[in-house]
């Protein structure tokens, strides 16, 4: 199933092309919160902390792999939008190589830097042996994370969004079930959680390479169509390696800002730990409507149809801020219940914590919301070096108020809390400004400039 987003109603075709994408991270949420609620409710506060600083952490070791794959897709999506399946060809042989290398390079590096982890993130002794087993087998899925990553981002981008959903799917649901054998009937203890993930993450990633080889044309390759051209290389690294940028930079922010928090303590590290599993829950789908937002905007971009391009900006925008108040309210009212899913009702210093998290992120989804759409756009148009600059005014504000204010006797970590909203805000403001700035000459009147042309600017 295909879906060219180049023709027809344009919120329809949009919602509709995000829907599984939506249900899909749906269902991996559900997974995140079933590890940590099992986690959590069997294994005790220390091992929850350890599993969520380790969260983080493989969040932003994925990311350079999910960035990779979120360039190339681009990249394919405004091939497929010229109806170019030779340049669309040599740009999947050309990215495949480059993104494998980096994977076994990434792979190979995460072992050697093991026991350093406990230093750079200043883990406290007690959770570090939980976690250190929990990292000895989860950095072992990072290939499978890049085979579902790169043939998801293959098939979404021309417009197959149904396909990645079926192998989340079945990933997410093995995943809980054998969280809930190797933790609690093998005694496995949060090496079994790991050992759950990485084999419902192979699972998912060779079927989906699987399925790809066999069933899209556009990997059916004669003999003399396997070629990697050194301008196909430069060309996918442009979209690639500054999309890796931008989603490797926003998550190495996240990993400082965990460092600030693992500072105060196990207490505030598992407040932390479930608060950002019930706010990365809360915020997904606009997440992911980004992404099929920026699929929407390449295709067209690659049709050159620039009218059409505006007029999915604003619908995009007006969906998302309607979406992130309804979240931001629910959010806001059940945020104490919410906690309690993930910790004991006794644990009276650690819900009031995830709490106070809970509402100053949750009154301000908007932001994040914008945000998405705003990388979403940039790295469609073929200007990822925007959404770099974006995260880097996002995160940088971010890093630099939690160091800052946290160490204010009278602040704490309450200003760690408020550093995240306020980074938003600011890389909002950037973006719109530049869009309204530049529009004209990013979509011109008509036509629009050619992807040459862009490339070359950066």
């Amino acid at each position: 199933m295909q879906t060219d987003m180049t023709h027809g109603p344009i919120m329809r075709s949009m919602l509709i092309f995000a829907a599984p994408m939506v249900l899909g991270n749906l269902l991996q949420q559900c997974y995140n919160i079933a590890d940590t609620l099992i986690v959590g409710r069997f294994l005790g506060s220390d091992a929850l902390a350890a599993v969520g600083s380790s969260f983080t952490l493989m969040t932003f070791l994925t990311s350079i792999l999910l960035g990779l794959c979120m360039g190339s897709g681009a990249f394919f999506s405004i091939r497929f939008g010229e109806k170019d399946e030779k340049g669309l060809k040599d740009g999947i042989c050309a990215s495949f190589l480059l993104i494998l290398l980096l994977t076994i390079i990434l792979n190979i590096t995460a072992f050697v830097l093991l026991d350093k982890i406990e230093i750079f993130m200043n883990i406290p002794p007690e959770v570090w042996e939980y976690m250190r087993n929990y990292l000895a087998v989860i950095f072992c899925g990072i290939f499978a994370t890049f085979l579902y990553n790169y043939f998801a981002s293959l098939l979404r981008s021309v417009g197959n969004s149904v396909v990645p959903l079926v192998f989340l799917a079945v990933s997410a649901v093995l995943n809980i079930g054998l969280d809930f054998w190797f933790v609690l009937g093998l005694k496995r203890g949060v090496s079994g959680a790991a050992e759950a993930t990485v084999i419902a993450q192979y699972i998912s990633g060779i079927g989906i390479a699987l399925y790809s080889l066999k069933c899209v044309p556009y990997l059916k390759f004669k003999k003399e169509e396997i070629r990697i051209s050194s301008r196909c290389i430069r060309d996918i690294t442009g979209f690639s390696i500054l999309t890796c940028i931008q989603q490797s930079v926003m998550n190495l922010g996240i990993l400082l800002v965990q460092g600030v928090v693992n500072s105060f303590g196990s207490a505030v590290m598992t407040a932390f730990a479930a608060a950002v599993k019930i706010d990365a829950f809360a915020y997904m789908p606009v997440q992911d409507f980004g992404n099929a937002f920026s699929t929407f905007i390449a295709q067209n971009y690659g049709a050159k149809k620039p009218e059409r391009i505006r007029r999915g900006l604003k619908g995009a925008a007006a969906l998302s801020l309607i979406f992130c108040a309804v979240i931001s309210a629910g959010v806001w009212i059940f945020a104490r219940p919410l906690m309690l899913i993930f910790v004991r009702a006794e644990e009276t210093a650690i819900i009031a914590e995830g709490v106070r998290y809970l509402r100053i992120e949750g009154a301000f989804y908007f932001g994040i919301g914008f945000l998405f759409l705003l990388y979403g756009f940039y790295r469609a148009l073929g200007k990822p070096h925007m959404s770099v600059v974006l995260t880097v005014f996002s995160l940088g504000t971010r890093v630099l108020l939690a160091y800052t204010l946290s160490s204010i006797p009278t602040v704490g970590v309450v200003g760690i809390w408020w550093s995240v909203p306020i980074g938003w805000l600011l890389a909002d403001t950037v973006g719109i400004a530049y869009y309204i700035k530049r529009k004209k000459s990013m979509l011109g009147d008509g036509t629009l400039a050619s992807e040459k042309t862009i490339l070359h600017k950066f």
